[in-house]
């Protein structure tokens, strides 16, 4: 079973964030850089899972410069086999999507995992992106992914319960909350981390379609205001007067 994993790069929440050039860019000045959570916990930790029960292999892609590959070997310790850095600077979510497929459509690979979004800009779309590049089954916001033979079983949760579909290989997956645990890298798994493979190939020639035009900060949030609890006339009045939500 031959699987890729896209790992991306976040800011941990604890960060501070600030712009800079105009509020144009992000200051990365100070910030400590993470695998992106949902890539790590969820579509990582299933794929290695897959592989320890069936077989085959975890290959990590990840599009960025040299400041990334730090996260990478991260995922090397956690038990990926070996990683793929597409070396160009991350853009908007098409390009990275194109990225990403022009790497794996040769590659034969059985199934390609995503996490179901990035904590920093929580878009949501490359899987599917990279579905569409490849013109594969894409299956969004998985909870639960078992093998039956070449058959995978995968579950999501919809409206009102729980919905199961049964796919052939090969497919795209974004992995969400329930899909795996959170695996801690041991020791012997960091040292094997150094010397696994971490290959950089050069980018396609994919072009960005969308570019930021400014970054703001969300507005500082006001004083509370109390109400007496035997007094429910004044937080109706309230909530419809000043917070203006009903």
């Amino acid at each position: 079973m031959n699987i890729l994993v896209c790992i991306s790069k976040a800011p941990d929440t604890t960060s501070k964030i600030a712009f800079t050039d105009g509020n144009t860019k992000f200051d990365e000045n100070g910030v400590q850089f993470i695998v992106n959570p949902y890539d790590e916990w969820y579509a990582l930790v299933r794929g290695i899972e897959l592989k320890e029960a069936n077989g085959g292999s975890v290959t990590t892609v990840t599009v960025g410069g040299a400041d990334a590959d730090p996260i990478i070997r991260k995922a090397l310790a956690i038990g990926a086999d070996k990683a793929v850095r597409i070396d160009t600077a991350e853009g908007d979510p098409g390009s990275v999507a194109a990225q990403i497929a022009a790497y794996a459509k040769d590659q034969d690979f059985d199934m390609i995992l995503t996490g179901k979004e990035t904590i920093n800009y929580n878009g949501g779309v490359v899987g599917g992106m990279i579905a569409e590049h490849l013109d594969l089954p894409y299956i969004s916001l998985a909870t639960k992914l078992d093998m039956n033979g070449g058959v995978a079983e995968i579950s999501r949760e919809v409206q009102g319960g729980v919905e199961v579909v049964e796919v052939d290989g090969p497919f795209v997956l974004s992995a969400a909350k329930g899909m795996a645990e959170q695996r801690i890298p041991n020791m012997r798994g960091i040292m094997a981390a150094r010397t696994k493979p971490l290959e950089v190939v050069p980018a396609a020639d994919v072009a960005s379609n969308t570019a930021i035009n400014t970054y703001a900060l969300p507005e500082e949030k006001g004083d509370c205001t109390y109400v007496d609890a035997d007094n429910p006339a004044e937080l109706v009045r309230l909530l419809n007067e000043e917070a203006k939500v009903l």
